[in-house]
């Protein structure tokens, strides 16, 4: 874990849970090495919704981060993606987890991060509903969406087979890797077979024995994937539950 901050002090809360999206910061705080407050958001109870959050994230979602800016205010941050690149910019200045701006690598891992922002999270996220929370089978929405998942873990394994580091983009690891890991680690629960694409498996296991990931992905609760994955009566446990504040979220005035 490197600490990268030498010309600003961090004053970082982070809210978030334990989902794809979520940890994504946390591991790359700990990437960073950057000192960081957490806020759980317990979506089951809603918690996201509350008006003192919609402060921040309008959207009602997780993550957000807060800091203090340049002007000595506070900032907002929403969405992964803003958060990841607002994190790089601001903190690692030595490009410890990125690229120098006007790269060719730096625009290649932006991307990267753009193909999981607007396809692999989306597209999974709509696979884990139709899979594990849908009050019906509706097995076309359910195909649908774990077959665009299977094609984009395609282009992503062959990205893997092409690279001579093992990492996504460059010689290092980068937030192209970090924005991936959590979904790709929780493939199972929308029902994808990760054994298909062997690169992208082994890419997983080798950047979750990586310090910050073993870390980042049990904050701000402990990563439950690999008991889900390895309990089918507890994975089914689980979806139930998250079936009833799932579908709680799509009623007009939690949105």
């Amino acid at each position: 874990m490197a600490v990268v901050f030498d010309e600003k002090n961090p004053d970082i809360t982070l809210y978030s849970a334990g989902t794809p999206n979520g940890i994504k910061i946390s591991i790359m705080l700990e990437e960073l090495g950057l000192p960081y407050q957490t806020i759980k958001i317990d979506m089951a109870k809603q918690t996201q919704k509350e008006p003192w959050f919609t402060e921040i994230n309008p959207n009602g979602r997780i993550p957000a981060l807060t800091d203090t800016f340049s002007d000595g205010k506070k900032i907002r941050l929403f969405e992964s993606g803003s958060i990841m690149q607002y994190l790089s910019e601001e903190y690692d200045t030595k490009h410890v987890i990125s690229y120098p701006k006007g790269s060719r690598e730096y625009y290649e891992v932006n991307n990267w991060l753009f193909f999981m922002n607007s396809g692999v999270g989306p597209m999974q996220g709509q696979a884990n509903h139709f899979h594990r929370y849908a009050p019906e089978k509706i097995e076309y929405g359910e195909k649908r969406y774990q077959n665009e998942t299977r094609r984009l873990y395609s282009v992503l394994e062959k990205q893997l087979a092409g690279s001579k580091s093992g990492f996504i983009v460059g010689d290092k690891c980068t937030m192209a890797d970090i924005a991936h890991w959590g979904w790709v680690h929780a493939a199972f629960w929308a029902g994808i077979e990760i054994d298909e694409f062997p690169h992208v498996k082994a890419w997983e296991e080798r950047m979750g024995k990586r310090p910050a990931f073993d870390k980042g992905r049990n904050i701000p609760d402990k990563d439950r994937m690999p008991d889900l994955k390895a309990n089918p009566d507890m994975a089914q446990q689980h979806a139930s539950q998250g079936s009833k504040w799932v579908m709680q979220g799509q009623h007009p005035e939690t949105k």
